[in-house]
């Protein structure tokens, strides 16, 4: 957006009586499907938009695209009381004015159906009011984004505004299968820009498709570096940090934890972000750290974490949230229940002090994260049938609750959480029940493949952990670290394949 509006600008310095200039500029102002304009940038996109209605434009189709934007900027906002949807850079909204912006597109659809980029304008903002209507799960408006731009797509394969709708219209659990083909293409549709190199791991993190996630997120923040150079010497790209988040989980699950630890390094060393009071850049600050603890079962680290020393934390208490979680499973895990319950009561601090209801979604996530941390607490105190309790009721809550966009995966699974926590019960059946569940949502993660692997050898079905294990094997091939858990599994399949040249050897003996 900042780019495309540094183009536009200087379009309109080039030529002062361009219509189209100024509806770009009011355009970049407005990100559909990330968060609304800032009072500052409302006033900036309205002011813009008035320029455009005051020219004169070059056609009726021109006409129409201005007039269409100017129904959002102009279009009272009485939404507050309403469900906020959310993006990868935050909440969405004003639900009104999408709605509004949807009719007015579709009235320009109508009046010109054969207008390429009508149409695709139009199915971006059909997905806008997908995104900002967040209570309908059937995903109606995602769907009928994506059959029009499915069409679209057909007729010209390389437009990359297509095939970025496309991906954010199947950017869901049971879509994502769906975005596979768009993921793969758009990487060579745009390949200089972060965001567009980043967006196919979107689809690959819910496909459990870790190396694709790798290769691009590793593309997507050496562009944002580079383009840092270019523009923001001083600051770290939000781009950037959001891509190494991303970045950071996928080598996690292929147990390449030396990779993860410099990106653990890159994000400690961050004292400015562009946007400096950017959404996903302090998401990632706080999910890098706590991931690389977390996915290891590293509790000690966990139950020590520090607080990212950033201007701009206290704009956003529910990250900070994210680090008290990490010391509360930690501390819980660890013995140090009284540590724990401490910080419980901060992360109850912190949710109560997010006020703004756009971000009613982590509330409700804190107070998930809330719930297993106590579960924990409870089970340290030997309360295990009590803690197996709530953990199911958070996770039953959590599948339906689902990942935010910003976020490659959930910290730990709640549900992955009841299945260690069945598995230290000595439950393997009812473990390994957790952990498949779980797979369906997240797949291919490590410690749901790996705890449903140890459910299966423990219950005596060798048949199954040898299924789970060898795909694992196979997943950590590039293994960087000093997992007990690769030697585990190592030892396990050499076990078994001694098991079978045994059999082999003793059916020719007889």
């Amino acid at each position: 957006y900042e780019e495309a509006r540094r183009v536009f600008t200087s379009v309109a310095e080039r030529d002062p009586k361009c219509a189209m200039a100024q509806w770009g500029i009011a355009m970049t102002w407005w990100h559909p499907i990330w968060t609304p304009p800032t009072p500052d940038e409302m006033r900036a996109g309205t002011a813009a938009i008035e320029k455009a209605m005051s020219m004169n434009a070059g056609s009726d189709r021109e006409r129409g695209f201005i007039t269409a934007l100017n129904t959002y900027y102009n279009t009272p906002d009485g939404s507050a009381a309403a469900p906020v949807g959310q993006s990868c850079h935050g909440p969405v909204g004003p639900r009104d004015r999408v709605i509004a912006y949807e009719k007015a597109m579709r009235q320009l659809r109508d009046k010109h159906p054969d207008d390429f980029e009508v149409q695709t304008f139009y199915a971006f903002a059909v997905l806008a009011t997908g995104y900002a209507t967040p209570n309908d799960t059937s995903l109606s408006k995602q769907l009928e984004a994506a059959g029009m731009l499915e069409k679209l797509w057909k007729q010209d394969a390389n437009h990359p505004g297509v095939v970025h709708y496309l991906i954010h219209s199947y950017d869901y659990p049971q879509t994502a299968q769906r975005g596979l083909a768009a993921a793969q293409s758009y990487d060579d549709i745009a390949p200089w820009v972060p965001h567009a190199l980043h967006m196919p791991s979107h689809i690959f993190t819910r496909l459990g498709m870790w190396d694709e996630s790798i290769e691009a997120n590793r593309a997507s923040a050496e562009a944002s570096r580079a383009y840092a150079a270019m523009r923001h010497r001083d600051a770290t790209e939000a781009e950037e940090l959001h891509a190494l988040d991303y970045l950071a989980y996928s080598y996690l699950q292929e147990a390449q934890d030396t990779e993860a630890k410099k990106i653990v390094d890159i994000a400690a060393k961050v004292k400015k972000t562009n946007p400096e009071l950017e959404f996903s850049a302090a998401y990632a600050l706080a999910a890098i750290p706590t991931r690389y603890a977390f996915e290891r079962n590293d509790w000690s680290a966990a139950a020590n974490l520090s607080i990212p020393n950033v201007p701009h934390w206290s704009w956003f208490p529910f990250m900070e949230a994210l680090i008290e979680y990490g010391h509360a499973l930690g501390r819980a895990h660890t013995s140090d229940v009284e540590g724990a319950r401490k910080a419980i009561a901060r992360m109850q601090e912190l949710r109560d002090a997010t006020k703004d209801p756009k971000f009613d979604y982590f509330k409700s996530h804190l107070d998930l994260q809330m719930q297993a941390a106590s579960a924990w607490v409870a089970a340290a105190e030997g309360k295990k049938n009590e803690a197996v309790d709530v953990l199911r009721r958070a996770a039953d809550s959590e599948d339906v609750l689902g990942k935010h966009p910003v976020s490659p995966g959930a910290f730990v699974p709640v549900r992955e959480q009841l299945g260690s926590l069945l598995l230290e019960m000595r439950q393997p059946t009812e473990a390994q029940r957790e952990f498949e569940a779980a797979l369906k949502i997240y797949p291919g993660r490590f410690r749901g493949l790996y705890g449903a692997a140890q459910a299966a050898e423990l219950a005596g079905d060798n048949d199954g952990a040898s299924r789970y294990y060898t795909k694992l094997a196979a997943q950590t091939s590039k293994a960087g670290g000093s997992r007990n858990e690769l030697n585990h599994i190592r030892e396990f399949l050499s076990a078994q394949a001694k098991a079978v040249d045994s059999n082999g050897m003793a059916s020719v003996r007889e």
